[in-house]
């Protein structure tokens, strides 16, 4: 897909991934065979519905003068204006568009990520489909009397299904040195921007705005190359700023922020996202090599060879330490938002019978109260094969009852451990039976 342009859409340099070109071909072999057939199976995302309801004349969504379909698309979708962030650099489908001054705008949800640019042909719209992983579609923008939807495969895949998204189809959040253009520095090098980036890592190409007294990080600033490698980029100009008019023309957007606590908990989704969609893949993958092998050498069926059990155990691992925040960064001083995205994040729950919630922020020293993913409520969590889903199960139990005390679980203490275990029997669905709290 729109193999003209290098940078690609939403191209993972300083934003989250949607489109992208370039890279190895290979990478999308596995999963267009048995048994994910990933260009031709019909997504269940609340994309692919609205496509189907757009065509059937079911629904239509409203066209508004400055932004297009966006707004009426944010409400279908259940996505918060509050959400917002901004990215100015050029690493996007439309980045003849963009600029510092001219930022794309990202919205998103649980599932959901939404990309709008200033005079843009498309809106730029991914979603974590819970068997296919990231699924890519553009709304036209040119047509004010009809919304049309396109899904977009193939090409799109070359990048947003490499090794920085585990070679399944997912997204991509990375930090970028930008000249003044909104130009990407390829060869100043990038940074992936998830829980464990150390914060002087985060957000170049990014608009941040928050508090987050004496840390420093990538956001709000340009880079200006003296040297062929050598970093010249004010860090401090860009700490620690509340406003953005001086920036950009602020009236153009949704809202006045790019809020840093919608950065960091959209960092951490999406690697969420890509580890559920990993132990997915591999979970079918596993399961199908299982069936050949036991025909093959006329096996009992059901049985699993010692190579299988590894496999299964191996995804489930990957997903737990995602899920408790293994290796997460540690913040020395607080951070605060401007936007209200914090307050409305926290109150979607669910809440427990003492009104605790894993969506509940820390900030502090880290990013949540309980530091176990919000995202094992999802349907990509619930979807997981029944095989992996067993094993993270019970190596989660292992860690909440202190049965596992493994190093990387020392972030962990025994508060955390219980509160968490707690939050889950009241709220998660679907638990296993042994999954009882002793007294």
């Amino acid at each position: 897909m729109f193999r003209q342009l290098p940078l690609g859409l939403f191209s993972g340099l300083a934003i989250v991934v949607l489109f992208a070109t370039g890279g190895p071909v290979l990478a999308q072999l596995e999963f267009e065979r048995q048994p994910i057939l990933y260009s031709r199976a019909m997504p269940r995302d609340s994309i692919a519905r609205l496509k189907a309801e757009l065509e059937s004349g079911q629904v239509e969504l409203s066209y508004d003068k400055e932004h297009g379909y966006l707004p009426a698309l944010l409400k279908y979708a259940n996505v918060p204006t509050s959400s917002q962030v901004l990215v100015f650099s050029k690493t996007s489908l439309q980045r003849h568009n963009i600029s510092p001054r001219t930022p794309r705008a990202l919205y998103f949800n649980d599932d959901t990520y939404i990309g709008w640019v200033q005079n843009g042909d498309v809106v730029e719209i991914s979603t974590a489909e819970p068997t296919l992983g990231g699924v890519f579609y553009t709304l036209d923008q040119r047509n004010q009397q009809d919304a049309v939807i396109t899904r977009k495969t193939d090409q799109c895949l070359v990048c947003h299904a490499s090794t920085h998204t585990e070679r399944v189809p997912g997204h991509i959040m990375r930090s970028v040195y930008v000249e003044k253009s909104g130009l990407p520095i390829f060869s100043m090098g990038t940074h992936r921007t998830n829980d464990a980036s150390p914060f002087q890592r985060r957000w170049g190409g990014w608009y941040v705005t928050g508090t987050h007294g004496s840390q420093r990080h990538m956001g709000n600033e340009l880079t200006l190359r003296t040297a062929a490698n050598a970093e010249d980029l004010d860090r401090e100009a860009g700490a620690n700023v509340s406003k953005l008019d001086d920036r950009l023309t602020v009236s153009r957007y949704l809202t006045e922020h790019s809020d840093i606590i919608a950065l960091m908990v959209l960092g951490h989704q999406v690697n969420m996202h890509n580890r559920l969609t990993a132990a997915n893949y591999s979970g079918q993958f596993t399961g199908r090599d299982t069936e050949v092998m036991n025909r093959v050498l006329e096996r009992p069926k059901g049985f699993e060879s010692d190579s299988a059990k590894r496999r299964y155990a191996s995804a489930a691992k990957k997903v737990v330490n995602c899920l408790l925040m293994v290796g997460e960064y540690d913040f020395n001083t607080p951070i605060r938002g401007t936007s209200a995205f914090a307050t409305e994040f926290t109150a979607r729950g669910p809440f427990d019978t003492r009104g605790r919630s894993l969506r509940q922020l820390d900030l502090q020293r880290r990013l949540f109260r309980y530091p176990c993913s919000f995202l094992i409520y999802s349907p990509s969590f619930d979807r997981l094969p029944a095989r992996v889903l067993a094993d993270v199960y019970h190596r989660l139990w292992a860690v909440l009852t202190n049965e596992n005390q493994s190093h990387e679980f020392s972030h962990l203490t025994p508060a955390d451990r219980r509160a968490i275990l707690e939050i889950l029997v009241d709220t998660k669905q679907g638990l296993p039976a042994y999954w009882q709290i002793a007294d």
